[in-house]
């Protein structure tokens, strides 16, 4: 879904896994980073789930040129999208460095 930036576009407040204050984003870009970050952990062949480092590299052809113009930007929406996620209970965040896995 690509939709050209608007003032009147949807946007969401993000949830934060430590109760933190989340940020206020685009909605179509959350929803574009949240499907490319969750089929990149469900196409990992590893149970322990992918390395967060080098997660924003891996996504970046997955997602629409137009929002994020040579990869501009991925990875501070890769970091918030992440842990909303993480709030939501939709992925689990483990180790050092930190690998991203769905929850069993």
């Amino acid at each position: 879904m690509t939709h050209p930036p608007s003032t009147t576009d949807e946007r969401i407040m993000t949830l934060h896994p430590q109760g933190k204050q989340g940020v206020n984003i685009l909605r179509y870009k959350y929803d574009a980073i949240r499907n490319a970050l969750l089929a990149h952990i469900d196409d990992a062949e590893n149970h322990e789930g992918v390395p967060l480092r080098g997660v924003a590299r891996a996504i970046t052809p997955r997602l629409p040129e137009p929002l994020f113009p040579a990869g501009k930007g991925v990875t501070w929406y890769v970091i918030a999208v992440k842990q909303d996620l993480e709030a939501r209970g939709e992925i689990e965040v483990s180790g050092k460095p930190q690998r991203l896995r769905r929850p069993a």
